[in-house]
């Protein structure tokens, strides 16, 4: 386990700061997926907003977002610049033996209008939005009460290719990534703390520059070509049964992720 830098977390409160207004080779006949119409310019990311979210349920047209955490974090600076955690009333919350939200919690005076701007005013001051399992979080902003953010996002479950010598999974949960870098685990299931997990990971990169453009890379859906007593090997590879490839083990992958994991069977790729 490395040794812990000292890291600084005192942060300003900017919200007296702000007015009223708001394996085997990839087939060669395979192309790029087309860039997303969010994907960043060419250049360095220089700064990220690390987002987590907290929610009643899974279902984004029938559940809601309970709670918000989000970080700035510069990227060449490997620090934190600003942070910020709140609830969002609900009267119920069936999700609350997992992230442990009292409903009346979410109803005391706390000024989560005034957070909201700030989150706002955050995105602003990023090129990319990053959280683990992008795909969940990213379905709740622009629905609801979060606004949309306008920001590409990055998943450093499934789009960063982390260091082998970290000796992890191919999609690692927040935890498995903050011990792998030496950093504590003193909680669970809150959004701003899987936030700092994050933003301490980053902190230990010296890579941080490659790893984000390696991830921002275009990916392509493979279907895993394995026999039923195979599907184990699928599995271990991070290939997901039914998702998003319904009756297959399916995942996406860069060019570069699929020739640095040398998979133990065949994949074909997917349209779409």
């Amino acid at each position: 386990m490395t040794e812990e830098p000292s890291s600084p977390w005192e942060q300003t409160n900017l919200l007296t700061l702000m007015g009223e207004s708001p394996a085997p080779a990839v087939p060669e006949q395979l192309q790029p997926e087309s860039p997303s119409p969010q994907q960043p310019s060419t250049g360095a990311i220089e700064q990220l907003l690390i987002l987590d979210t907290e929610t009643t349920g899974l279902d984004p047209q029938r559940d809601q977002v309970i709670e918000v955490g989000a970080i700035l974090f510069s990227v060449p600076q490997r620090s934190v610049l600003s942070q910020v955690s709140f609830l969002l009333p609900s009267p119920v919350n069936p999700a609350e033996p997992l992230n442990g939200i009292a409903p009346a919690a979410t109803s005391a005076p706390q000024p989560w209008r005034q957070s909201l701007a700030l989150l706002q005013e955050l995105a602003t001051s990023a090129q990319l939005a990053v959280a683990h399992n992008a795909a969940f979080d990213r379905a709740w902003f622009g629905a609801g009460q979060l606004p949309d953010l306008a920001l590409p996002w990055l998943c450093s479950m499934e789009d960063i290719n982390w260091p082998a010598e970290r000796q992890l999974r191919p999609r690692p949960s927040v935890r498995d990534l903050a011990l792998a870098y030496g950093v504590p685990v003193w909680a669970a299931h809150r959004a701003l703390t899987d936030c700092i997990y994050l933003a301490q990971v980053f902190e230990r990169c010296d890579a941080l520059e490659e790893l984000i453009a390696e991830g921002l890379e275009p990916r392509h859906l493979f279907r895993a070509k394995v026999s039923y007593d195979e599907r184990h090997l699928a599995r271990e590879a991070g290939f997901r049964w039914n998702e998003p490839l319904q009756g297959a083990w399916s995942r996406r992958l860069s060019e570069r992720q699929l020739l640095a994991m040398a998979l133990p069977f065949e994949v074909i790729p997917v349209a779409g």
